[in-house]
């Protein structure tokens, strides 16, 4: 059952799904959609041209689709989207996009952003997606499905985190990050696979294994990085797994591929 706190602020023009829930002292902009289920718990606010998914829970004294932290914003008229089944814990911030970066921040679903974790604007997070508390996104950070970034971590802008991937707390990521790798310290470096991830997910042993070799011969001393790719894309032709990499590796990016500070044989 749905419900509005008597203290609560709902603005003219604010769009509620069914059985959404807003508790007190909240405030919901005039331009917000909220989808079925929805809930903020107390002292939350959400603004701009937000929409959230259905069943979404926001808790106290998080900010939601606020002006972007971007000094060459100038009022254009961007959007956050956040999908359904997530989960935003205390100060939470999410800021929508810029002209500069589509005007849009998306978010998946069934994501959890823990306390004071931020999403910069025009970033793009995929589903099933745990950001731990204190986690800062810059804009323009693009992250794949099934990634779970450490508190504390930090990731730069226009930056990627490819799918299943693990960030460790309090890292400093400056670069790409390869899907299903792992990436710790301080200027994070690529330290292996993500293998418990992969193990909790249910992968196979074979995939696993071929993630491996595949791992140990894209970052072997031998050759360029792009002549490592074309060779394990032609030894791994039928792995659709492993071509999730090479497919990353090749589309490139603004930031450099994370590497391993030396050879690892995970």
């Amino acid at each position: 059952m749905g419900g509005i706190h008597p203290t609560a602020i709902v603005e003219d023009g604010a769009i509620l799904g069914e059985g959404v829930r807003i508790g007190p002292y909240c405030h919901v902009g005039p331009e917000v959609r909220l989808g079925d289920g929805c809930e903020l718990v107390s002292h939350a606010v959400v603004a701009g041209r937000t929409t959230i998914g259905p069943r979404t829970r926001i808790f106290p004294f998080a900010s939601i689709g606020h002006q972007p932290q971007d000094l060459k914003y100038h009022g254009e008229p961007s959007t956050l989207t956040v999908g359904a089944d997530c989960i935003i814990r205390e100060g939470v911030t999410m800021n929508p996009g810029t002209e500069g970066g589509g005007l849009a921040t998306v978010v998946g679903d069934r994501c959890a952003f823990l306390a004071n974790s931020h999403v910069g604007h025009d970033t793009r997070v995929g589903s099933n997606v745990v950001l731990s508390n204190n986690v800062m996104l810059a804009g323009h950070v693009t992250v794949g499905d099934y990634v779970i970034i450490g508190g504390g971590a930090a990731v730069i802008q226009f930056a990627r985190v490819g799918s299943h991937a693990f960030v460790g707390g309090m890292s400093g990521l400056e670069n790409d990050l390869i899907p299903y790798g792992m990436a710790l310290g301080n200027r994070a470096h690529l330290s292996g696979l993500n293998i418990v991830g992969l193990q909790r997910r249910g992968f196979s042993r074979e995939d696993i294994h071929n993630l491996r070799r595949a791992y140990r011969l894209l970052f072997a001393d031998e050759g360029t990085l792009m002549e490592r790719v074309e060779d394990v894309a032609s030894e791994f032709e039928q792995h659709p797994i492993v071509h999730e990499i090479l497919d990353f590796i090749r589309a490139g990016g603004r930031r450099s591929i994370c590497t391993p500070r030396e050879t690892h044989e995970n």
